[in-house]
């Protein structure tokens, strides 16, 4: 059975909204590094509809001279969690996969293998919730925001997870990788 592994750029208070705030810091490569080995068994891409809308037209023009990245995003199948979206046409191998069902990313884990989710804070925060998160990769940035969507709203129910890695950057970041207890999975 395949995992979902989710991304995030985090604040310090928590706050996963469109990451411009990391403009500031400088990429290590070793944050890249972390991220190639997040990636490296990812079969497919889940998103929530406003992250697709944002990386659509970001990620769809670069190419592996830009981003190294770029062969990953643009290459993988794409699965859009949207009841709305219709049209992917936009950015190539990107398919609506239709409204929130758990069941449904259930049996896409097994029918596909490793997925990667990056931002879909939505997304993300309802799959927590339904324990269908088998790894959480966190970039740490040095900063608080004070207000914005976090990654746990209050009222989530509480869950105990097991440290897989940490880094710390030279440019104040800290890379956090984790798993939820054996008794909490979905």
């Amino acid at each position: 059975m395949g995992e979902i592994h989710v991304h995030e750029f985090v604040s310090l208070d928590g706050v996963i909204d469109a990451p411009t705030w990391t403009f500031d810091y400088p990429w290590d490569p070793r944050m890249a590094d972390a991220l190639r080995e997040v990636t490296s068994n990812c079969k497919g891409i889940l998103l929530g509809r406003k992250t697709w809308e944002m990386f659509a037209p970001a990620w769809s023009v670069r190419t592996v001279e830009d981003d190294e990245g770029a062969p990953f995003f643009n290459d993988t199948q794409k699965y859009v969690v949207t009841s709305t979206l219709t049209d992917t046409s936009a950015w190539q191998n990107s398919t609506v996969l239709g409204p929130y069902d758990p069941e449904r990313i259930r049996k896409l884990k097994e029918e596909i293998g490793d997925l990667y989710v990056s931002g879909s804070a939505t997304l993300v925060r309802t799959m927590l919730a339904d324990g269908l998160v088998d790894e959480l990769n966190l970039c740490v940035y040095p900063v608080t925001r004070g207000g914005g969507p976090r990654l746990w709203p209050e009222g989530m129910a509480p869950a105990t997870w097991d440290r897989k890695d940490a880094q710390v950057y030279d440019n104040g970041v800290m890379y956090l990788a984790y798993r939820p207890k054996n008794d909490q999975q979905g």
